[in-house]
């Protein structure tokens, strides 16, 4: 007789918690900062802590309202089945509540903690990735181009948290991050092609194939690996910038044109985008390095 092992019990405060998806939350407050620190200026630490704590809820919160709208798709993927939603552990209800409850808070708090602006794109985060880029997701393609938006807006937020203003030097950060999130998505979406396809998203290797999406993989890194060079010439990062960014750019556009050659498969789409994160967190360290190596 085979005694199977029960599944280990899970708080509730733990659930909620997995709601604003830590992980991924992480990534966007780890940007947040770097547009801070790159940021020409200073921020007392009030406003520092009232634009992380204010982001850091916008981010869950939006997190939180994407697992609500999407608890049927997520049973169908193993990757997600064991949300607390799909998995029948939380009512619907408690998570919308909460998603609302954390907006609520954190944009009168990004807002009056930071400045008008920031608190602005923070809500535009918010609204572009839950109700455009989440419903757009079983229609088009497409959406991974409007989930970009609030994806590279944290950078360009920490940047209006300390000028008060929109300049070339944020806009910049927006453009990098904007880009490499596509490739990255595009690694995704080949690798969990199958599990995509069983949830209803139309990711682009389901509507135009793998070929295509490997060329598209390939224009995105090379636009990724042009934007990169520009925080030198607009003041925000120093030229030993340029070394570092070469290399992580030297080596990641390589990967993606090994993949278009030799037309590989999820193995590679799996490295590719464990790369992407190794690639955007040494990007982004050389250019904090470099803005303050004065």
């Amino acid at each position: 007789m085979t005694v199977r092992a029960l599944p280990r019990p899970v708080s509730p405060l733990a659930d909620l918690v997995a709601l604003t998806k830590p992980r991924l939350s992480s990534l966007v407050l780890c940007t947040l900062a770097g547009g801070m620190w790159l940021a020409p200026g200073e921020l007392s630490v009030s406003r520092w802590v009232a634009t992380l704590l204010g982001t850091a809820g916008t981010v869950g919160a939006a997190n939180a309202l994407n697992c609500w709208i999407e608890r049927d798709r997520d049973r169908l993927m193993a990757r997600t089945r064991g949300r607390p939603l799909p998995s029948g552990r939380m009512e619907p209800g408690v998570a919308l509540g909460f998603g609302l409850a954390l907006a609520v808070f954190s944009l009168p708090l990004l807002a009056l903690g930071s400045n008008g602006l920031t608190g602005s794109l923070g809500f535009l985060a918010l609204v572009s990735y839950v109700a455009a880029y989440t419903p757009l997701k079983p229609l088009s393609p497409g959406a991974m181009l409007v989930g970009g938006i609030p994806g590279a807006l944290p950078p360009l937020m920490g940047w209006t948290a300390v000028t008060g203003h929109i300049g070339a030097g944020g806009l910049a950060l927006f453009g990098i991050l904007f880009a490499w999130q596509m490739p990255h998505f595009l690694a995704i979406a080949l690798f969990r092609k199958d599990e995509y396809r069983k949830a209803g998203y139309l990711a682009l290797p389901l509507v135009s194939g793998d070929d295509a999406t490997r060329i598209w993989m390939l224009l995105w890194t090379v636009l990724l690996v042009a934007l990169s060079v520009l925080p030198v010439p607009l003041g925000v990062a120093r030229p030993h910038y340029l070394g570092p960014a070469a290399v992580l750019g030297a080596v990641f556009l390589a990967l993606v044109v090994r993949g278009v050659v030799r037309r590989e498969g999820k193995a590679w789409a799996r490295q590719t985008f464990l790369f992407s994160l190794v690639y955007l967190t040494g990007l982004f360290a050389a250019l904090l390095l470099s803005a303050r190596a004065h």
